[in-house]
């Protein structure tokens, strides 16, 4: 499957599409069941041209499981995920992450997430461009950007919608906006694209110049056809392409 927008915007890096799956593609990364990882480094290395896949025993972390939509529950945190994100709960208990100010704060943040338990055995991530749509249907596409590419989406993002506010940059983990929070919005009538990856504990899973752009297939597949006609073949969008480095081959 191709994308015209990931030509327009000379991607440094593949597409990468997000499916569900009841088994396990051959060769796949994977981490190991109780060997920590970062969901995101996954991410990555499919927009580098791997293959991974997670399952509810091979997320890489506690937290990795509820940011991939596994579980909601937060239980595994010792002294609960409010202190855990916050001040922390003293000796004996991890160190607070200090995300958020207060464990009340805290508290009112992971309510507020969303909360939803996915019907396959595993998730899989690969680049976009090795999916077989006559039998596969991706459930979300992460773009990796730089501040140029990511204002072209943003645009696009709205260019077909009434109103501005198509975009959102909501605060979570990593695997919050590039799985969780994307895939919810995809159950939506009007779904929102997610700016992710602003997560300071995923950061150095991706490039320094680079953040994530999350849709659901749909939006992504709207965003798609809207590019003849659009800005990203007018003179504006060429100038700001020309400093865009070529990717490599």
């Amino acid at each position: 499957m191709q994308s015209v927008i990931s030509d327009k915007l000379k991607l440094r890096y593949r597409p990468v599409a997000l499916l569900f799956a009841d088994q396990k593609p051959v060769g796949a990364l994977e981490f190991k069941d109780g060997k920590w990882g970062c969901v995101v480094a996954m991410f990555t290395a499919a927009a580098r041209g791997r293959v991974a896949a997670f399952s509810r025993d091979t997320c890489g972390c506690p937290g990795g499981r509820i940011g991939l939509g596994f579980t909601d529950d937060y239980s595994h945190v010792p002294g609960g995920i409010e202190h855990f994100l916050s001040t922390g709960r003293g000796e004996g208990y991890p160190e607070g992450e200090a995300y958020i100010k207060t464990p009340e704060l805290a508290k009112d943040f992971v309510e507020q997430l969303p909360r939803t338990c996915i019907p396959t055995e595993y998730i899989v991530v690969k680049p976009l461009d090795d999916v077989d749509p006559e039998v596969e249907e991706p459930k979300l596409i992460v773009f990796f950007v730089t501040p140029d590419q990511l204002s072209a989406l943003v645009v696009l993002a709205n260019y077909g919608r009434k109103g501005g506010q198509n975009v959102i940059i909501p605060f979570g983990a990593g695997c919050h906006t590039v799985c969780l929070i994307p895939y919810d919005e995809s159950q939506k009538e009007q779904p929102k694209a997610v700016v992710g990856v602003t997560d300071i504990s995923a950061r150095p899973f991706v490039d320094a110049d680079m953040l994530t752009f999350t849709v659901p297939f749909s939006m992504f597949q709207e965003m798609e056809a809207n590019v003849p006609g659009s800005f990203l073949e007018k003179e504006s969008w060429k100038k700001v392409r020309a400093r865009i480095p070529d990717p490599l081959q």
